[in-house]
């Protein structure tokens, strides 16, 4: 069992490392487009002045992890050209933007969103971005996802599977939920802990085990709510391979139908074959055929992980994709899909 006494050493451990986000520099035009053509759409970016806004707010350990990652463009564009990736559409990860003041969420979201559309002017084609929002504050997450989308242009928006326990089907995010539908907007979901997470992960890190719960627990939460029916138009991603979403989907339309429950709403098969997967973790050797035999393969699309995934694992993950041994060409396939999302 990994405690907290345990991470806190591991974290004296590790040297403070210098964080050199805010250095892009290097011109596009000095970027050779990597061969290996895959579109990565889990791909996370902490230039310095967020990863010290966190720790400010006393976060240093982010979802019980020991440490920060360190991140640059040029370790970024680097790890790219190494997996063979050629594009990446950047994200901030858990925690998000919102660290407990809503103006400085507010203020910190555009800050963030405005420095991945300078790395994506600066290198084009390699970068995009899903634009961070400052939720539970839905006024000011409604104005900047509008901001985002319709000046920033970026590529959708990421919501966390919970913002301070508000999962995404809680009728109060009606407002936001309007706007991504009117712009058949794409949305990334990426986990976050739970509420009273310290109670229920066991000293352990929220991302072992509390992701892949959450990711399902407010996917559940848009069937049972109806905003899947009510918002059609929204395009939603969901990280690390829906987490055990393919795994609880009969057992919640057999729920339901056992106890009576929800007779307007779509059914969790159903909605959930509506959604787009990515692979960040570890889709092989079982995730991805569990995941599969629920969606197909036409909605899988690539994702690293990187920062929070080493280099080095980045692109192991991505050697078994390409390695796989079946009748699908995962690398193939899922730039295909990545293209016709984002295009379309």
């Amino acid at each position: 069992m990994i405690g907290r006494r345990t991470l806190l050493a591991a974290a004296g451990l590790v040297p403070t490392v210098a964080l050199t986000g805010t250095n892009v520099e290097a011109k596009a035009e000095e970027q050779a487009p990597a061969a290996g053509g895959l579109i990565d759409l889990h791909s996370h970016f902490l230039p310095d002045f967020y990863v010290d806004e966190a720790r400010r707010a006393g976060i240093a350990f982010p979802d019980g992890m020991p440490f920060w990652p360190s991140w640059s463009v040029e370790s970024h564009l680097a790890m790219m050209d190494a997996t063979g990736i050629d594009r990446a559409v950047l994200s901030i990860s858990s925690p998000g933007v919102h660290f407990g003041d809503a103006a400085a969420a507010a203020a910190l979201a555009r800050r963030v969103n405005d420095f991945a559309a300078h790395v994506a002017a600066e290198h084009p084609g390699r970068f995009g971005n899903f634009a961070a929002l400052p939720l539970p504050d839905i006024a000011a997450s409604v104005a900047e996802a509008v901001r985002a989308l319709d000046e920033l242009h970026a590529d959708g928006v990421t919501l966390l599977s919970n913002a301070a326990g508000t999962y995404l089907g809680n009728l109060t995010l009606a407002p936001l939920l309007t706007v991504l539908n009117d712009r058949s907007a794409r949305v990334f979901v990426h986990p976050t802990s739970p509420p009273n997470a310290n109670v229920v992960n066991l000293g352990r890190p929220a991302p072992l085990v509390e992701f892949l719960f959450d990711s399902a627990r407010t996917a559940v939460d848009l069937v049972a709510t109806g905003q899947l029916q009510r918002f059609p138009r929204i395009r939603w991603i969901f990280s690390h391979g829906g987490g055990v979403m393919p795994l609880v989907a009969d057992r919640v339309d057999y729920f339901r139908n056992q106890a009576g429950l929800d007779k307007v709403s779509e059914g969790a098969v159903s909605s959930f074959q509506k959604f787009w997967y990515d692979t960040a973790g570890t889709p092989l050797p079982r995730q991805l055929p569990a995941l599969t035999s629920l969606v197909g393969t036409e909605q899988v699309v690539y994702g690293s992980d990187y920062c929070f995934t080493s280099p080095a694992a980045a692109g192991e993950q991505a050697n078994s994709l390409r390695n796989a041994g079946e009748a699908s060409d995962w690398a193939t396939l899922t730039t295909a899909n990545a293209t016709r999302l984002l295009t379309s």
